[in-house]
């Protein structure tokens, strides 16, 4: 079963894959289909945002869809970025630009004060339904980058409870417990009782 994931991001695909290893689909991004414009994601919350990027690639591909929106929740900043996290810096922001005016943002904030959260929805859509789960991790936001691993926020992130930013950890260690891998991991077990269930079920014997 091919399944079009709302993404040209590299590392978001890695991510996603590791965490769907053992379900019976083939994964392939947005590079395979040129003729998908990626929506403009104008929702108001994570889950618009998610449910925008899979119906618009469920409609110009006819295959399933998988699309994720990730928000990063900064309490000192009243939720900032939140839904704008990947576009803190500007439309086409790379992930250092966005790291930088975190920082610079939250240069005068104390310790204590540096919780953040990041959060995921993630949605999938074919032509019968539409599913949705969620995903969050406390920690907080560091004064420096530390770690060479993952990409976006993850240097600047120690998890709370591990002494770790998430670009420190290895992949097996994030996805273990990343907000990525619970709202997917989620998923999965929605699609393991949705439509892996539906579809084991009209198999002939």
């Amino acid at each position: 079963m091919k399944v079009v994931v709302g993404t040209q991001n590299r590392d978001k695909l890695r991510e996603i894959k590791a965490i769907f290893a053992d379900l019976p689909v083939e994964l392939v991004d947005l590079d395979a289909f040129p003729q998908v414009e990626m929506v403009e994601e104008s929702g108001t919350s994570l889950r618009d945002n998610a449910l925008l990027k899979a119906r618009a690639v469920f409609r110009e591909t006819g295959l399933p869809a998988i699309a994720d929106d990730t928000g990063l929740e900064v309490d000192a900043l009243n939720g900032a970025p939140g839904v704008y996290a990947a576009r803190f810096a500007g439309l086409g922001a790379t992930y250092s630009a966005n790291v930088e005016k975190l920082l610079a943002a939250m240069e005068h904030v104390s310790d204590e004060r540096r919780t953040a959260r990041f959060r995921t929805c993630a949605v999938y859509v074919d032509d019968s339904r539409e599913l949705a789960a969620e995903g969050t991790i406390e920690g907080h936001i560091t004064r420096i980058p530390t770690g060479e691993n993952g990409f976006g926020y993850d240097p600047v992130f120690r998890v709370a409870g591990t002494g770790q930013t998430f670009g420190q950890m290895t992949d097996q260690e994030k996805h273990g417990i990343s907000h990525r891998a619970k709202a997917f991991g989620a998923l999965h077990q929605l699609l393991m009782r949705s439509v892996f269930t539906n579809l084991n079920e009209e198999t002939p014997a």
